[in-house]
């Protein structure tokens, strides 16, 4: 999920566009990580050595680690746990953006030094996904709304971008989230979690984003907005908040139902507090997440 997550920094500062980083995202099933790029995240070697030894690569027909260890900027004993050592995604989506020349090595280092820095996870080992990591960079989502963190709110959001990454693809970045009094409706899915207080979740697209997302959730090509549309919307709703409900009764002990999903296609939405719109953008369109207490 880290991969996600550094997208929408990337975008948030302004770095790269939404097409530069959907193109790298695109890559990445084909993509390999290089001895180079893991150096550079692991702090072994720095952006300007990484370049040097690169320029030397195409000149002499020898590895990159064993020029890096000609040059005294690795020990043989590092390259190996370098070539071991499994990296998270995201530092292949950096190294994707030095390819398509987006970005250079110089500014991916810095980029993995403030992303870690910035998000607080610099002192959380990030050689496989780690929960607690996640859950400290959604919480700083919440912040940007505004909107109260607990462990409800962390985990409804954290198990929202695992059921996107598992039913419609990882092809996708959160955007900042959007606190709102009421939100006007495209088109949509609704569906109310009941516990001590009524929510009202929602998901909101037009017709054409909507086609492409069900396509992906249903797993064929549709064509045309129709009945099958909003049933792939709703089983994906129905699916995700029941997941919720599940986990939420289960670790925190909670009274929580669900109504079931409905449509909803003109108007607003609003809350008796408010409304949070987490827009997530994949290559076929934006989605609205919505959040309404």
């Amino acid at each position: 999920m880290y991969t996600q997550f550094l997208g929408n920094y990337l975008l948030q500062k302004g770095i790269v566009t939404q097409d530069q980083l959907f193109d790298a995202m695109t890559r990445l099933s084909e993509a390999h990580i290089k001895l180079g790029t893991i150096a550079i995240h692991e702090g072994l070697m720095t952006a300007n050595e990484v370049d040097e030894c690169l320029y030397v690569q195409t000149r002499e027909d020898k590895k990159f680690g064993e020029i890096a260890i000609q040059r005294g900027y690795l020990q043989e004993s590092q390259v190996s746990e370098l070539l071991d050592k499994q990296t998270p995604d995201y530092v292949l989506l950096g190294q994707t953006l030095v390819e398509n020349g987006v970005i250079s090595y110089e500014e991916l280092e810095r980029i993995i030094f403030d992303y870690k820095n910035e998000t607080e996870i610099y002192d959380l080992s990030l050689d496989v996904e780690n929960q607690e990591a996640v859950q400290n960079i959604i919480s700083k989502f919440f912040t940007m709304a505004d909107m109260p963190t607990n462990e409800l709110n962390v985990m409804y959001l954290e198990l929202l971008f695992n059921s996107l990454i598992r039913f419609i693809g990882e092809d996708f970045s959160p955007l900042t989230p959007i606190v709102l009094d009421e939100f006007p409706i495209t088109f949509g899915i609704s569906q109310n979690i009941i516990s001590n207080e009524e929510f009202i979740t929602h998901i909101d697209c037009d017709r054409e984003t909507a086609i492409a997302f069900a396509s992906r959730y249903a797993k064929e090509d549709f064509i045309e907005f129709n009945e099958y549309i909003v049933a792939a919307l709703e089983d994906f709703m129905n699916l995700h908040n029941g997941l919720f409900i599940v986990n939420a009764s289960n670790q925190l002990s909670k009274d929580i139902s669900l109504s079931p999903p409905y449509i909803t296609e003109e108007g607003v939405l609003s809350g008796k507090v408010r409304c949070v719109d987490f827009p997530v953008a994949y290559p076929f369109g934006t989605i609205h997440l919505l959040v309404c207490y």
